[in-house]
């Protein structure tokens, strides 16, 4: 096991490595932005260093100065977390440059699945379904066009290099698709610094359910079953949940079958997971995250097991301490992401200082958070700060809970999403599970 991990990221998730590399007796060093500088996860680690201004770009981006602290430091590995560098095979080549071990898979194997356009054909190859749509990448706008029109409108654009909901596009004719592929180019630009773009079929009210997989550096792969992550609003994951109240034990197998093929087709090591959607009783391959998730709690309190702890031992070249069989799953759990956002202004972020933090406690409930009284938000980061995770022993009782749960939740001083949560607890199509992916933008606009 390592020595000494730094954790290239900030908020809930740098709290959550924190405390399972403390867990493991592993030394932790946090890096953090001068706007972080009160952040709980620089007062939790064993070390802590400035890297930057807030700009993210300058800070938790900026791989020189991530590398320089990690090297005076003297740190055995790095752990990514989610967003930032946690899917950058630049910076994971870096690092094992250095002899230092990345918390993730090879650089290779990132360079297979975290292009999405490459992913798909690979899922293709392995005979995993996928949706009707283009042949990698689109070479120009013209060929989009002959596709979208082979395949039948509405279609969806994607960028290959997308992630957290950025660069997607709806489009139902030809007009609305050079439309759209020029506002994916440009806001993938932007945002990844690769503009290509790929199209599928877009299905008219899919579920969102993927599958968590862990696989070791001696060919092992395992996976932990699905979670849901329908409700959301512009492909922003709201509530996830597990297991799926939306799919049968036959499509259970299949999908898990097929995010290990997939997985293993690749060489890949770690943990990730495999995003599929699924309407009528079939799925299909949407993307694979190479990365711990933000909603990976949900699969924890169902299977029992740490999956950061995992990351650590997987990246330190333990093998798999289970094989398929020996994986086993109790009840219903669900999370629900509290974020700084205003629903009742289209949710648009809220800023501000917490005046008072008190999260809900009892059996079945967990709260993953960096929050705490006086701490103050600022807008240049994601707007999480916290997550509710509750378990149960049936779906019913876990929304029975996390009503309960949500209702005792204190977070004042900025608007939050737990009046969302409420609602939809409340919502008769959401307790019913009878909901799309588009659910919460009709309801919200």
């Amino acid at each position: 096991m390592f020595k000494r991990v730094l954790v290239a990221n900030r908020g809930e998730i740098a709290c959550r490595i924190i405390r399972a590399c403390r867990k493991l007796g592993v030394e932790t060093v946090a890096v953090y932005s001068e706007a972080d500088r009160e952040s709980l996860h620089v007062r939790l680690a064993g070390v802590s260093i400035c890297i930057g201004p807030p700009d993210a770009a300058r800070s938790y981006l900026h791989i020189p100065a991530i590398i320089s602290a990690a090297e005076i430091s003297d740190v055995d590995a790095i752990h990514p977390g989610y967003g930032f560098l946690s899917e950058n095979g630049h910076f994971a080549d870096i690092c094992r440059g250095l002899d230092i071990a990345f918390v993730g898979p090879s650089p290779g194997a990132m360079a297979k699945l975290s292009d999405k356009a490459g992913a798909r054909e690979l899922a293709k190859s392995c005979g995993i379904p996928i949706l009707p749509g283009s042949e990698g990448k689109l070479p120009d706008d013209e060929t989009g066009l002959r596709t979208a029109r082979g395949i039948g409108y509405p279609v969806i654009v994607k960028a290959s290099a997308g992630g957290g909901g950025r660069g997607i596009r709806v489009a139902h004719n030809d007009a609305a698709l050079r439309v759209a592929m020029s506002a994916a180019r440009t806001e993938a630009e932007a945002n990844f610094g690769d503009g290509s773009l790929y199209i599928e079929k877009f299905l008219g009210r899919p579920r969102h359910v993927e599958v968590q997989v862990l696989a070791d550096e001696q060919g092992a792969v395992v996976h932990l079953g699905e979670r849901d992550c329908t409700t959301q609003r512009r492909h922003q994951k709201l509530i996830e949940e597990s297991p799926s109240p939306a799919i049968d034990s036959r499509a259970r197998r299949a999908m898990g079958a097929a995010a290990v093929k997939l997985c293993q087709a690749a060489g890949y090591t770690n943990a990730g997971t495999v995003e599929f959607l699924f309407e009528d009783g079939e799925f299909f391959f949407m993307e694979m995250n190479t990365r711990i998730q933000v909603e990976h709690p949900v699969t924890e309190m169902v299977t029992g097991l740490d999956l950061i702890e995992e990351q650590l031992r997987l990246a330190a070249g333990e093998p798999l301490r289970w094989r398929q069989k020996d994986i086993r799953h109790s009840g219903h759990a669900m999370e629900f992401r509290i974020n700084a956002e205003d629903p009742e202004s289209r949710f648009a972020p809220s800023p501000g200082q917490v005046t008072l933090f008190v999260p809900p406690e009892g059996a079945g409930i967990r709260t993953d958070s960096f929050m705490y009284s006086g701490y103050r938000v600022t807008p240049y980061y994601d707007s999480l700060l916290a997550k509710l995770i509750v378990h149960a022993g049936s779906r019913a009782d876990c929304l029975e809970k996390s009503r309960s749960a949500l209702r005792e939740f204190i977070l004042e001083g900025v608007k939050t999403t737990i009046p969302f949560h409420l609602s939809m607890l409340e919502n008769n199509a959401f307790v019913q599970s009878e909901f799309d992916i588009d659910f919460v933008d009709r309801l919200y606009g």
